[in-house]
């Protein structure tokens, strides 16, 4: 049984294994899935041409404004280029249960 524990949102960088890609603003959701166990999806919002040149890459972290790394992986296709938003599942990192707020 899934849980919704929250939203997460806040400010951050993006950044690869060759650097910072740009500046982006987050709103997750997250889940409890089995104890222990948390999962997050959102958005993320960035500059067009900076979330082309990260969309497909798989080495994508984003360091919060606030301390934490989380592992990001663009899902779905990326409709627009010249849109400045995109689905995201955090694939490393997430908050423990209690950190959510709701």
């Amino acid at each position: 049984m899934m849980r919704y524990l929250g939203p997460l949102r806040g400010t951050g960088t993006l950044t690869s294994d060759s650097g910072p890609l740009g500046r982006v603003s987050y709103e997750l959701d997250g889940y409890l899935t089995q104890p222990g166990e948390v999962v997050a999806s959102g958005e993320i919002h960035m500059n067009a041409d900076a979330l082309n040149a990260a969309f497909n890459r798989r080495d994508l972290s984003l360091k919060t404004d606030d301390g934490r790394t989380l592992g990001i992986r663009f899902s779905g296709k990326r409709t627009s280029s010249t849109s400045d938003v995109a689905h995201a599942d955090v694939r490393g990192g997430p908050p423990e249960t209690k950190e959510w707020t709701r």
